[in-house]
């Protein structure tokens, strides 16, 4: 297990370092200015020595070369702050700019995942590893561009310097180093597991958050607040103690190094005092040497600190590079045409399909539907109805078998043109931020005002959209803000009205509608579908009556065929679901 964490860390950083190539120049450039920095730092203690050895004794005191050595410290100051600044800029640009390209292949990818993904993940969870996760990793990438290019060459730097000036006491110095390096990654090694657990937790809390808020009436409605607080509790504890861990162990390490340190400055002092009194080293010397061994051991206590917060961000990233690694939905074939001249035809030839794989769920499926045909779909919940639409969609592929439409297989058709194809209004309705005419307009960007009234009136959702504040302008919150669900269900019919697709797929699509509403929006849809292929998913039969054909589907399978009347005369399963809603 360690060796595997170890490596999944090693795989991370390789990968964070092969987006940080991308912003070379600013590397380049920090590394540069931290040179800068450290040299001219470390070059400020040999000053002062000098300036101490100028003071020789009582009323022997070179003031004027004492003066032109602070002016010059003045100036070597002066470099230093400047050279620091640029190099923080430079750091700042490579840090956000990774994390905006790491966000944007996170988005990237989500939208290209396949929906079994996004079916089997909470959408918290998802969240988290784009922005909590993300935020993590910025921090601990700033951090350590910020304080462990600088501290090694702080510690490279000192070690260089003392050595022109002393060789025996820089090898006290040296000795007593690898101490520190083994307490160091002693700890490291137990911090990452700590901080990964930290951030799965973290992530499996904020899916819980999101559930729990979006589904707050229903929580409410079943009085189930104490087992959601419950089930808070419990994950919260668990994050409490990933998190006392992680800390306990990250905060041992600063003091761990400290106590190594104030070692090597004692060595340092004891040495030099020693060298000082028989001659082998003037006070100036001793006094630079101390200030090195002071600054050669300051780094320790930063980078123990920045291993520490980079454990972290390791731990954050590799999360993220999961969900960017992830399988993307089956690739389109090479030679992928565009579906043009859409007539209509849609055949479904011996399909089989499945969402888990040792669970048959569709199986020897065949349908052939001609040019302007309304299909409906009916059977209890869980025949495969919705099943047939993912299919047709091909947001799901099938497992054997072939969908042609208008005879050619969708697989070799690109997605873009096959989804363009079809108008689709779901059962559960979607509308993003933005203002109602925003919202219409998907599908069309280029639609004018006219059309866009033409089709709310066609929806039946103009004149609701009239008594808003703004009209067609007024801006709604996330799915739809305080619009009520028929509200809502009626604005994505108005989208599809506006679209005009050569084939519709409506999955309930006026479930949330009152019947009188739901009447004109029949005769609507009646009108929308002349001359259009329907695929119609109905529980209430009394909204597919008119259908030129209806399935009846059971456990994958369709079980009856035919028209209304068709089935109510073959007194089978369909007149039993027809009955079971119109009993006298």
């Amino acid at each position: 297990m360690k060796k595997d964490s170890q490596k999944t860390s090693s795989q991370t950083v390789k990968k964070v370092i092969i987006r940080i190539k991308k912003y070379w120049v600013f590397l380049i450039l920090s590394i540069i200015m931290a040179t800068i920095t450290v040299a001219s730092s470390l070059y400020v203690p040999i000053l002062v020595g000098n300036a101490i050895d100028y003071i020789i004794g009582p009323s022997n005191v070179n003031f004027r070369l004492i003066a032109q050595i602070l002016a010059e410290i003045g100036v070597v100051i002066g470099i230093t702050a400047l050279s620091q600044w640029i190099m923080n800029i430079c750091n700042n640009k490579i840090t956000y700019h990774v994390t905006r390209d790491i966000r944007d292949e996170a988005i990237e990818k989500i939208e290209h995942l396949p929906l079994k993904y996004i079916d089997g993940h909470s959408y918290g969870e998802i969240v988290s590893r784009v922005i909590a996760d993300v935020d993590q990793f910025a921090d601990g990438l700033l951090m350590g561009f910020t304080q462990f290019f600088s501290g090694v060459m702080t510690i490279l730097g000192t070690l260089g310097f003392m050595l022109s000036i002393n060789v025996k006491i820089t090898l006290v110095v040296v000795l007593i180093t690898p101490v520190s390096f083994f307490v160091a990654s002693f700890i490291a090694k137990r911090t990452y597991k700590m901080f990964k657990l930290q951030s799965e937790t973290r992530g499996e809390q904020t899916a819980l958050i999101d559930e729990m808020i979006g589904g707050q009436k229903v929580v409410s409605a079943y009085c189930h607040e104490e087992e959601a607080v419950r089930q808070f509790d419990e994950i919260n504890d668990r994050l409490q103690k990933y998190s006392l861990n992680a800390i306990f162990f990250s905060s041992i390490t600063n003091p761990s190094t400290r106590f190594v340190n104030s070692l090597v400055y004692a060595g340092v002092a004891v040495t030099g005092a020693i060298s000082a009194i028989y001659g082998r080293l003037t006070v100036g010397q001793l006094s630079c040497f101390l200030s090195y061994a002071n600054q050669y051991t300051k780094p320790f206590n930063e980078i123990s600190g920045v291993i520490t917060e980079l454990q972290n961000a390791i731990a954050c990233a590799s999360r993220v590079f999961e969900l960017i690694e992830e399988e993307p939905e089956a690739a389109e074939i090479s030679n992928a045409v565009n579906l043009e001249n859409v007539d209509g035809r849609v055949d479904l030839n011996d399909v089989e399909f499945s969402y888990v794989p040792d669970k048959k769920l569709i199986e020897d499926f065949n349908l052939h539907v001609k040019k302007g045909q309304k299909i409906a779909i009916v059977g209890p919940t869980g025949c495969g109805k919705t099943t047939i639409i993912n299919l047709l969609m091909r947001f799901y592929d099938v497992n054997s078998g072939s969908i042609d439409v208008s005879g050619v297989d969708i697989r070799e058709l690109t997605r873009r043109s096959l989804r363009a194809g079809y108008g689709m209004v779901l059962q559960d309705t979607w509308l993003k931020s933005g203002t109602i005419r925003e919202n219409i307009i998907m599908g069309r960007p280029d639609a004018t005002d006219e059309e866009i009234i033409e089709a709310a009136k066609a929806a039946h959702s103009h004149g609701f959209i009239k008594r808003l504040p703004n009209g067609y302008d007024t801006v709604i919150g996330e799915d739809g803000g305080s619009l009520s669900q028929g509200q809502k269900q009626l604005l994505c019919i108005t989208r599809v009205m506006l679209c005009h697709p050569p084939m519709l797929i409506l999955d309930e699509a006026t479930s949330s509608i009152d019947t009188r509403t739901e009447i004109k929006i029949q005769n609507a849809f009646n009108k929308l579908m002349e001359g259009r292929t329907s695929f119609i998913v109905a529980h209430r039969l009394s909204t597919i009556q008119s259908a030129d054909v209806i399935l009846v589907m059971k456990d994958g399978h369709i079980i009856e065929q035919g028209n209304h009347e068709e089935l109510l005369a073959k007194n089978g399963f369909y007149k039993k679901l027809y009955e079971s809603q119109f009993a006298q």
